[in-house]
Parts: C-alpha cells; sequence; structure tokens
C-alpha cells in the first residue's frame, strides 16, 4: 500500500535521527504547519530534495572523515605534548634547571649561615689576620647566596614560561579540533533537515494521491496500556510484559491493530531499532511468539466490544552491544469496521526506561510510567482513505489519530498511519528533550 512506504520513510528517518535533531528541532517546533509555510514559496520537486539529500550526506561523510583524523591528530598531538614534543622536552630541561637553581640558593644560603657561625665561634684572642679571614668568607658566601638567589629566580621563570608554552600548545591543538567537530555537526543537521523535507514532501505527494473518502475520528475512549516493563533494562537480557487494548467507547470495534515503537538511544540519538532490539507478541489466540513486522505493527489482534479489552504478551530482547544510554517505547491502538468506519488514539504513548551496559546490575527498578508522546505540532486534520483488498476503503485519524489499511478480515493487515508518521516528530523532540537533559545533568 502507498501509505505503508509513506510510512516506511518516516518511521526510517525517526530511527535513524542522530542527537544532532536539537539543531533543526526549531523545525518541528514551529506552530505553522509546514505546508501552510511551504505554500508561500514555490515547492521543491522530490527530485530536487533527493539530489539536496544526496548532497549533504556527502558533505557530512567528508565532514564526519575530516573530525576523525582530527580527533586522531588531536590524541597524537597531546601525547607527544606530555613526552617527545620539543615543546615538552624544552619545559623538562627548564624543570629541572629550576631545580637544581632551587639546590644551588639551598646551598648557598647554608654556607652563608656557616660562615657567620665561624665568624661568631673565633675565641677573644682570635687575631686580626683570623678575624678578617672570617669576615671575608661571610661577605664571600652573602654575595654567593644572592647570585643563586638571582639564578633561580631567572630559572623559575624559564620553567614557568616553557611550561605555559606547552599548555597553550595543548589549548591551540583542541580549538583546532573542535572548529572541524563543529563542521560535522552543521553537516549533520543540514543531513536532517535534508532528509526531514524529503519525508515530509514524499509523505504529502502520497497522501495527494489518495481518492477523496470518509476520514477517520479520533477515539479517546480506545486506549492502550503497558506493564511490567521495567524503567531499567541490561544489554544482552530478554524482558517479558504485557500490552492491554481497551474498548472504553459504547460502540463495536471490529478490528483492532497496535503500534509498538521501540528504540534505544544514547547520546549520539535514536539508533536503528533493529540492530539492538528485538520485539515479539503473542497473544491467547496466537500463543506462538511472533517477531513484530518492519513497521512494529501487531494486527489481527479481533474484534473488541463496548467495556471489553484484549491482552498481547510482548517480549524484548536487548543486543549485548545495545549501547548505555536510554530507550523509548511508542504504544498506540487502532480499529476498523466492516462498514468503513474507523478510528484511533489520538496520541501515542510513551514510555521510557534506562539502559545498561551488558553485564552491570540494573539496580532498584519499578515498571516504566506512561507519559504522552511529545508532538511536534497540531497534526492534520485527516487524509483520503486507501483501497483495500476486500474494496473497503481506510482511512487515516485526525489530530494523530491512526490510520486502518487492510481487509475486513479479522487477520488482515491494517496500517497505522498517523501513529507511525507522527513518531517522526515525536522522536525527534524525545531525543532533543533527553539530550538537553544530558546537558543540564
Amino acid at each position: 500500500m502507498k501509505i505503508r512506504r509513506a510510512l516506511a520513510t518516516a518511521v526510517a528517518l525517526a530511527v535513524t535521527t542522530p542527537a544532532a535533531l536539537l539543531a533543526v528541532s526549531p523545525a518541528y517546533a514551529d506552530t505553522k504547519p509546514v505546508t501552510q509555510t511551504q505554500e508561500k514559496k514555490s515547492k521543491p520537486t522530490i527530485k530536487e530534495l533527493e539530489t539536496a539529500v544526496a548532497e549533504a550526506k556527502e558533505a557530512y561523510e567528508k565532514a564526519a572523515k575530516a573530525k576523525a583524523d582530527a580527533l586522531v591528530e588531536l590524541r597524537k598531538t597531546l601525547d607527544e605534548l606530555g613526552s617527545t614534543h620539543p615543546l615538552a622536552v624544552t619545559a623538562a630541561a627548564a624543570k629541572q634547571a629550576a631545580k637544581d637553581a632551587d639546590a644551588a640558593k639551598t646551598a648557598a644560603d647554608q654556607a652563608v649561615t656557616d660562615a657567620k657561625a665561624k665568624l661568631a665561634d673565633l675565641p677573644e684572642d682570635a687575631t686580626p689576620e683570623q678575624k678578617t679571614a672570617a669576615e671575608t668568607a661571610v661577605t664571600e658566601a652573602e654575595a654567593a647566596a644572592a647570585s643563586a638567589a638571582t639564578a633561580k629566580a631567572a630559572a623559575d621563570a624559564k620553567a614557568t614560561e616553557a611550561v605555559t608554552a606547552v599548555d597553550d600548545a595543548r589549548v591551540a591543538a583542541v580549538r583546532a579540533y573542535s572548529v572541524l567537530d563543529k563542521a560535522a555537526d552543521d553537516a549533520l543537521a543540514a543531513k536532517i533537515a535534508a532528509e526531514a523535507a524529503l519525508a515530509q514532501a514524499v509523505k504529502e505527494a502520497e497522501e495527494e494521491e489518495e481518492e477523496e473518502g470518509d476520514v477517520c475520528e479520533p477515539e479517546n475512549d480506545l486506549t492502550a496500556e503497558v506493564t511490567g516493563l521495567p524503567n531499567k533494562l541490561v544489554a544482552g537480557t530478554t524482558t517479558d510484559f504485557a500490552l492491554r487494548v481497551t474498548n472504553g467507547s459504547d460502540r463495536n470495534m471490529d478490528e483492532i491493530i497496535a503500534y509498538t515503537g521501540v528504540f534505544a538511544t544514547d547520546k549520539t540519538g535514536i539508533k536503528e531499532t533493529g540492530k539492538f532490539f528485538r520485539l515479539q507478541w503473542s497473544t491467547k489466540s496466537s500463543p506462538k511468539w511472533q517477531s513484530a513486522d518492519e513497521d512494529d505493527y501487531i494486527d489481527g489482534l479481533g474484534p473488541l466490544k463496548p467495556g471489553s479489552h484484549t491482552d498481547v504478551k510482548l517480549r524484548l530482547t536487548l543486543d549485548k552491544a545495545t549501547p548505555a544510554g536510554n530507550g523509548v517505547a511508542f504504544i498506540a491502538a487502532d480499529f476498523y469496521n466492516k462498514d468503513g468506519s474507523c478510528g484511533g488514539m489520538t496520541d501515542l504513548n510513551m514510555y521510557e526506561f534506562d539502559v545498561k551496559a551488558a553485564g552491570s546490575k540494573p539496580g532498584k527498578t519499578e515498571d516504566a510510567k506512561p507519559s504522552k508522546a511529545p508532538k511536534p505540532s497540531t497534526g492534520n486534520t485527516g487524509t483520503t482513505p486507501l483501497g483495500s483488498s476486500s474494496g473497503t476503503p481506510a482511512q487515516t485519524g485526525t489530530g494523530g489519530s491512526l490510520a486502518a489499511t487492510g481487509s475486513s478480515s479479522a487477520t488482515g493487515s491494517i496500517a497505522l498511519a498517523g501513529g507511525a508518521a507522527v513518531l517522526l516528530g515525536a522522536a525527534a523532540v524525545f531525543v532533543v528533550r533527553r539530550r538537553k537533559a544530558g546537558s543540564a545533568a
């Protein structure tokens, strides 16, 4: 289905977006719809946007390589400044000279003390020659001590100058690297912005191709809640938890589908789900564990009468290589009726949890608490439905409502359009919030 392809683009962008989303987050926070702003200008074509993405990607790859090379050079320079660099050698020699000058001054001061003691110890019957010799020894010792003090001051100054030169070289090396580091961040932000613009254009193009039809309505009384998901998980472990979808309305819902998007994050951003996480599900009617499909949809959950619910067992396995950081699960549900009516939750529920490195102890845990997924905008008012294999049109929702695509069969595939599409913005806002929280800490 076309809407599946649009969602695949949106979700793929969301789960591969790194932490530099912070740089483009104002675009998501704008209270005006993106399309409203773009309509004032000539819209670029998808081909032009694809070219822009390719160019931005190439620029980022070059900047990233330059940053990596600069990091190697920085580490080499800092290591040399601690040992073999000419400035380091000069500083070491200057510090040793200052140490030697200090020892010489100490010896000279002691010589003055000894000469004065000998002068004071002369007997009363000492000859004039003996007194003159002792006084001369004191005078010479004091002159030598003054000279040693002057030499020590000069040596200390040279040592300070040499050490400062080493420190200045370290600062200069770090500053040189920071220029390339910022350039890489700017290039990444440009790449993300280009990808977001392309994803938005593809989504709008897909929606424009759909035929007019009824629009799904948001259903506040359809809920999806997770229980048993710990707020701390350890890489390399498997955790079982549960999802309950409840029909709190006064109408029948013929076919239910759930969306479960679980993503790993660290300070660099949201990671590709399939690389670190494996999500499986099972129900009473289908007890065998099944892998969530590529878009993380759980369909074929059957009908729900007013006031009833259905439960789904979930199993999340974290690869040992999952980076320590944070995790987030986006949960939502939708329904589709045989008469063509449909609707879904107006918001994605979000469950946040910490990801601990493999082999570590999670410590005291409790169930992750739900919160509404952050919204980048107020959403659309609906899109036209897609035709299904059964000939029954499916619709998308308003304000983030999930859309259904598929047959009237209980095992038919229903695409959660609104939920997955809003994930692009929700994930972006989530990463920005996490990064700001980390910076504040």
